[in-house]
């Protein structure tokens, strides 16, 4: 794919300018709501009438590629990690082990957004407010999972054209996962064919997101207007409040990179925390784990992993591993339903768990907004909230994106230890 960012991190100028032209956009248009009722009702009722429509045309055109474009990244990515695992021992035990820390971030961030909203609610004032607004841009939620039994009849597909018809995203996912898998078991060529062929429709997909994105101040301008409108100052305190929280499971996510390289990295505390400051300095500063990548490298020698473990393992982690990304990107679309007061189902709080792992099994390079929404629509989806909000939160991403990339580096590093202790290991026994 093209582009190269985090999830959702930013590597390029012209994308970090455009974010900061989103999040101008955001507080512009939440002023100017919070005044507009201060206008002459015809009139206030012509301008959030129009900015209701143009926010939704540009919310509807972002949402029409969410399907076809999950479809093809999972096809893609799980393709490449299968070919990646089988390229070698240390790559192999490196797939191996991004899958396990991806399932448990993703049930880690799933149980912590669900206690930091439980410890720390949003006011019941600044609730209703929100509530109020985000219905009026998306008044009604996708349809809720079937009970327990039921849902888990429903993970394997009848019909998959149905399944991406009705939104249903979880056996979607299924389906593409074996289906990946399954191109592992046919001709080389028809492998790379096929590869190459959802490679294409992703890469065009990326396209009409760009194009989409970079009308995304007059878009974000228009929702924000709406929501600025019905909620007042209460949308900048609940946008505040998402901001503190989501970035705390970030902040988690990272500390466990410590005792993961400590433990079972074994390597010596005060040299492991040392180690990787400069990388971290790096990924605060660029937001990106790509630039982090040569600090990265430093820091594993200096740890004394062996070259031949970190040169393999540190680039198989910037291009397919996002340690923050399933924990941050389950948390969001659990926040939206504190905002919103929805109450998900077990069986919904599964399917979003699942499909926060298995995201981020095969994570390819994206730019930053795209990866924003291609990674949490579908959690959306899976958790029965609407996907409207996420319009207007890729525009306050950029303070939470900080602790992504800081996490990410933190859990390559601690990863290629891991990689190297449990290779040498087996090598000695």
């Amino acid at each position: 794919m093209t582009g190269k960012s985090e999830n959702p991190e930013d590597t390029g100028g012209g994308r970090s300018f455009r974010a900061y032209w989103a999040l101008g956009a955001l507080v512009l248009g939440l002023l100017a709501g919070s005044f507009s009722p201060g206008l002459p009702e015809q009139v206030h009722n012509g301008v959030i009438g129009t900015a209701g429509f143009i926010g939704t045309l540009w919310l509807n055109a972002l949402k029409m590629t969410v399907i076809p474009l999950v479809v093809a990244l999972l096809i893609v990515g799980i393709a490449k990690s299968a070919e990646a695992a089988h390229a070698g021992r240390v790559a192999g035990r490196s797939v191996l082990w991004i899958v396990i820390i991806c399932t448990v971030s993703a049930i880690f961030g799933t149980l912590m957004i669900l206690l930091l909203t439980h410890l720390f609610p949003l006011p019941r004032s600044t609730a209703a407010g929100l509530q109020t607004a985000l219905g009026g841009i998306e008044n009604k939620a996708p349809a809720s999972l079937p009970g327990i039994a039921e849902f888990f009849k429903g993970v394997i597909p009848d019909n998959v054209v149905s399944a991406a018809a009705n939104g249903d995203i979880l056996p979607l996912v299924v389906f593409s996962v074996l289906f990946a898998l399954a191109l592992g078991y046919i001709s080389e060529a028809g492998r790379r064919s096929l590869v190459t062929f959802f490679e294409a429709i992703g890469d065009a997909l990326l396209v009409v997101i760009e194009w989409v994105l970079w009308i995304a101040p007059l878009g974000v301008f228009a929702l924000a207007l709406v929501v600025g409108s019905a909620a007042g100052s209460a949308a900048f305190a609940g946008l505040l409040h998402y901001i503190v929280l989501i970035s705390a499971v970030g902040v988690l996510v990272t500390l466990a990179a410590y005792p993961l390289g400590i433990i079972v990295g074994r390597i010596a505390p005060a040299a492991f925390v040392r180690a990787l400051i400069p990388s971290q300095a790096i990924a605060i500063s660029t937001r990106s784990s790509l630039a982090s990548l040569p600090a990265m490298l430093a820091a594993s020698r200096g740890l004394g992993i062996r070259d031949k473990v970190a040169d393999v393992s540190l680039p198989i982690a910037v291009a397919l591993f996002r340690a923050t990304g399933p924990a941050m990107n389950v948390a969001v679309p659990f926040y939206i339903a504190h905002w919103l007061g929805l109450h998900p189902s077990l069986a919904q709080i599964i399917a979003a768990t699942a499909v926060a792992a298995v995201m981020s099994y095969g994570a390819v390079s994206l730019p930053g907004e795209v990866s924003y929404i291609s990674s949490i629509a579908p959690i959306a989806l899976a958790l029965g909230v609407p996907i409207a909000p996420l319009a207007l939160l890729v525009a306050v991403e950029m303070v939470p994106d900080i602790f992504r990339t800081v996490g990410n580096v933190s859990m390559d590093v601690a990863l290629a230890a891991v990689v190297d202790r449990t290779s040498k290991d087996r090598s000695e026994s």
